[in-house]
């Protein structure tokens, strides 16, 4: 009698077990996203409650800033039209408080990282970003340091104090004609645009910099045929640009360009690659993988997400850390992997005739 009194307990205290186990199992499922799942392991019973794959990625790893675009300053003394940076602010970051983000980023795996503006040779006559590179290749030790410029403000001073820490030199060229040059904005006083790339050019030559050359392709230049030109500068690289609208930047009501004008069909663009397909330096790079492969860090530090086509500010890396920001930066990984974000970008790597 008492055996059978126990054995009903025993019944009804694992059927109330089982269903409390239950309740609590989906109660916990039903708080994703957490970072984890609550484990409700209990010795002898089977999972009683509905549960997703174990293989579930709870929390996606975020994306390793491989290669970093660092926009510290939005002024320029270019007025180009279709500029998607544009000077909105003045602000530039303390040169103590950039290296202790550019530290930063090196802890979470940087290893190439491109300054740019903005013009960058406007910030202290060009011994802030001078100080950067230095401090980027002799005390991070990265592989890769390169700038993006127009080049009008550099000078030789500056290669013989800070050259031999500068991987890669870009400089925006955007025709050989310096009329569609004044046309487009790229052009300040009486400086000759398409002559001061030649100069820079053999400088680079002189202080072992790779030399680079980038093109935004627009209504004003999309006719142009540009081979001969690149073929006798000879860059390691010739970077292609479809002209890209962002709103708030160089589209829309609030911003401070309208680059409607200078807007190429999908199709324009794909002639004028057609017409420079010998060109054996030439790096095509149309607005979709432009937009979402780029790891875009402003004036604050902020990765900025443009798949809105706007340019959507994380928080600072300052104030987060490189991990928490970049979640919101809207990077796309494989799509820098696949348009060959990452090549040899080290001049060490390099075989150049310099």
């Amino acid at each position: 009698m008492q055996l059978a009194v126990l054995g009903r307990l025993l019944s009804v205290g694992r059927a109330v077990l089982a269903a409390l186990r239950g309740r609590l199992g989906a109660l916990c499922w039903s708080l994703a996203p957490l970072p984890l799942p609550l484990p409700l392991s209990l010795p002898g019973w089977r999972d009683s409650a509905p549960r997703p794959d174990r293989e579930r990625e709870w929390d996606d790893a975020p994306p390793t800033p491989t290669s970093v675009n660092y926009h510290f300053t939005r002024q320029c003394n270019y007025k180009c039209g279709f500029c998607f940076h544009t000077a909105k602010t003045s602000f530039v970051l303390p040169l103590e408080e950039a290296k202790r983000g550019l530290a930063m980023l090196k802890e979470a795996g940087m290893e190439k990282i491109n300054f740019s503006g903005g013009e960058p040779f406007l910030q202290d006559r060009g011994e802030f970003v001078g100080k950067l590179v230095q401090f980027c290749k002799q005390e991070l030790e990265l592989p890769s340091v390169s700038i993006v410029s127009n080049g009008s403000l550099i000078r030789k001073q500056w290669f013989e104090k800070y050259g031999e820490y500068l991987d890669i030199l870009a400089i925006s060229c955007d025709s050989f004609d310096e009329d569609v040059n004044v046309l487009i904005g790229r052009r300040q006083g009486k400086k000759n645009h398409v002559e001061n790339l030649h100069k820079l050019r053999q400088w680079c030559r002189e202080h072992a910099v790779a030399f680079k050359i980038n093109s935004v392709i627009n209504r004003f230049n999309v006719e142009e045929d540009m081979n001969e030109q690149i073929k006798a500068l000879n860059p390691v690289r010739w970077k292609v640009f479809q002209c890209l609208l962002i709103e708030g930047e160089n589209s829309g009501e609030d911003a401070l360009r309208e680059a409607e004008k200078f807007v190429i069909s999908d199709e324009d663009f794909d002639r004028f690659l057609d017409r420079h397909k010998d060109v054996s330096c030439l790096v095509p790079e149309s607005n979709q993988k432009m937009r979402d492969s780029y790891l875009i860090l402003d004036e604050y530090m902020r990765f900025l997400n443009c798949r809105n086509g706007r340019k959507e500010p994380s928080k600072s890396i300052l104030d987060v850390g490189v991990e928490a920001a970049i979640k919101f930066s809207g990077f796309d990984e494989k799509m820098f992997l696949r348009r060959g974000g990452k090549y040899v970008w080290s001049k060490a790597d390099m075989k150049l005739d310099w």
